[in-house]
């Protein structure tokens, strides 16, 4: 490996005909409650949430993590296979995944990424993982002996790369459909040719940074290291993990809000004082009107308000709005200090947005919701290149990937 580069290595896909791809693919795994997954796959025998979120299929109270949930998406794999079917391409390949969200559009290149530069440095991280997510993926992948969740990745947009992805989707597309929540999924499956040139292209970016996915990532390289616990000579593919990558150009990221349960012994109406003589008031809106502004509703009611600056080491998670917030507001007037551990405070991301807020307030399940700026890509990649964290639940990408039509066997 050339270390400073990075490797896009073609794989063979187990995947759906063309004609069932529409019901077989499925939201990720990890963007759905149990019960969001047992609606989402009511009345479809072929949903992939039946192998992602198998506890779909057992009672409403049992484990999600007991190891009949592993067994039963194991045998659903094998059933789908069959029943789908599924099918293995003859030759590694790479492919391109487009997604389009209303006006927005992004396309980006499917490949097996290196668990060595994963675990070196080369694709960064901003996110830290918790053990027991990581437990439940690495025992999905070694049940399975297949990855399933697919990474979201991005990196520096270069001209070579975008000129040979515009060139190879005038092709027609392996699959074409329009998903249930309106999001239009197109997969290409690459020439020789196109394939060959973007293995080259791809050599030349000097790191990928891992958008959404770190879970799956983390747990890719701990599916390694216990299948080569088992077999020493174990190399690949399990030295290698399913991700797609797009052009930092193209990524679409959604700002993560924080709601909380109260006040701290706060009245609604002490509290508006206590924020008016902290930070310079701006004209009420529910949607923040830039970086560096925040918007409060409590009791029926928004307001907003002006970040005070940074005032820290000058790191970028210093500069960061959610990092602000938590900093001059969550922290001394809430006495909420780790987002991580604090069950005073909850968060919603993406498209639940604004009417997902004002609906926890309202019914009386927050006391108030904090609504930011989204990050910028590039306030991402600053922190990965400095080594950092960003705050928890800080970056929301859409569209989403679906699983189930991409899928690599190790």
């Amino acid at each position: 490996m050339i270390r400073g580069m990075v490797l896009a290595s073609p794989f063979r896909a187990l995947r759906p005909t063309p004609a069932v791809a529409p019901r077989v693919a499925s939201v990720p795994y990890d963007v759905v409650s149990t019960e969001e997954a047992r609606v989402g796959a009511d009345g479809e025998p072929l949903s992939f949430l039946r192998v992602t979120r198998s506890e779909l299929e057992l009672e409403a109270d049992a484990d999600p993590y007991a190891d009949e949930v592993y067994e039963r998406a194991r045998r659903n794999f094998q059933s789908l296979r069959q029943r789908a079917p599924l099918l293995t391409e003859a030759e590694p390949s790479l492919y391109l995944y487009r997604m389009t969200m209303g006006e927005h559009t992004q396309t980006g290149v499917a490949a097996a990424f290196s668990v060595d530069e994963y675990e070196h440095g080369s694709i960064k991280r901003h996110e830290k993982t918790r053990r027991a997510k990581e437990d439940d993926r690495t025992r999905h992948i070694t049940r399975l002996r297949a990855q399933t969740g697919v990474v979201l990745l991005t990196y520096r947009a270069t001209e070579d790369i975008d000129t040979i992805v515009e060139r190879a989707v005038q092709d027609e597309p392996l699959y074409d459909f329009v998903a249930p929540d309106g999001v239009a999924h197109r997969v290409w499956r690459t020439s020789a040719s196109t394939r060959d040139a973007l293995t080259v292209a791809f050599s030349r970016v000097r790191a990928l940074y891992i958008a959404d996915g770190h879970h799956r990532a983390a747990s890719a390289a701990r599916a390694r290291a216990e299948l080569r616990g088992q077999d020493p000579t174990t190399v690949e593919p399990c030295d290698t993990f399913l991700a797609v990558a797009f052009p930092d150009a193209q990524m679409q990221v959604m700002a993560y809000h924080r709601v909380v349960r109260d006040l701290a012994g706060h009245s609604v109406d002490a509290f508006w004082a206590e924020l008016e003589g902290r930070f310079r008031t701006l004209t009420p809106t529910p949607t923040p009107p830039g970086a560096g502004t925040f918007s409060v509703y409590a009791a029926g009611a928004w307001r907003s308000f002006e970040l005070e600056p940074a005032n820290g080491d000058g790191s970028p998670v210093e500069a960061l709005d959610a990092e602000r917030l938590s900093r001059q507001v969550l922290a001394p007037l809430l006495g909420i200090d780790d987002l991580r551990t604090d069950t005073r405070v909850d968060f919603v991301g993406g498209i639940r947005g604004v009417p997902e807020l004002e609906r926890r307030v309202d019914s009386g399940e927050a006391s108030a919701a904090f609504a930011l700026h989204p990050v910028s890509i590039a306030e991402l990649l600053a922190v990965a290149d400095a080594g950092q964290i960003m705050p928890p639940k800080s970056t929301w990408f859409e569209p989403k990937l679906r699983d189930g039509l991409l899928i690599r066997e190790i």
